[in-house]
């Protein structure tokens, strides 16, 4: 027999190959994302206390672009980890099960929907929504608010404060897009 026989691999060590993949990813971009909150803390953290040691309200200028990032970057590593949950819930999970059918059907990884039907799900997202739009975009706004406040900006810091509430108020709204599409 040759040796190409002997190492066929199935569909299912494919699908499985698969699902250990995308987990491995998922897993990543939860790191990932959970450590997003942690910077913009620091970030913030330092940027205020640079701008109060200084006496520069403009410095607070700095805090809008980098809560956009963060808070975009963040909001995108949360939609994939949700989505690769769903890719494994909707497409590989039944695909293994529909191969492993004709041996007593199961359910495949059930937890992947499981942990979706608890009961204080809902109470959860909506607290982490409203965490994420205070990290990501009440800061940065409560900073140009100071900034405003301190009346003796020139109007081109003026102007760039302005479009800076708007891209944040365009990321507040994403926030709150992408966790009612959740």
């Amino acid at each position: 027999m040759p040796v190409s026989e002997e190492r066929e691999i199935t569909v299912a060590q494919l699908l499985l190959a698969e699902y250990q993949t995308v987990k491995d990813e998922q897993k990543a971009r939860i790191g990932f994302r959970d450590n997003l909150l942690y910077v913009t803390l620091a970030v913030v953290a330092a940027v205020i206390a640079a701008a109060a040691q200084a006496k520069q309200p403009s410095m607070l200028l700095a805090l809008p672009p980098v809560c956009l990032v963060l808070g975009w970057t963040y909001l995108v590593n949360d939609e994939k980890i949700s989505a690769i949950g769903l890719y494994v819930r909707d497409d590989l999970g039944p695909k293994l099960a529909e191969l492993a059918a004709h041996r007593g059907g199961f359910a495949t990884f059930g937890w992947e929907a499981y942990h979706r039907s608890d009961t204080r799900r809902r109470s959860r997202k909506t607290i982490q929504t409203v965490i994420d739009l205070t990290a990501f975009c009440a800061v940065p706004l409560a900073a140009l608010v100071v900034f405003w406040a301190n009346g003796d900006a020139g109007g081109l810091l003026i102007a760039l404060s302005v479009l800076e509430a708007l891209a944040v108020a365009g990321l507040a709204a994403q926030v709150v897009w992408y966790a009612k599409a959740a």
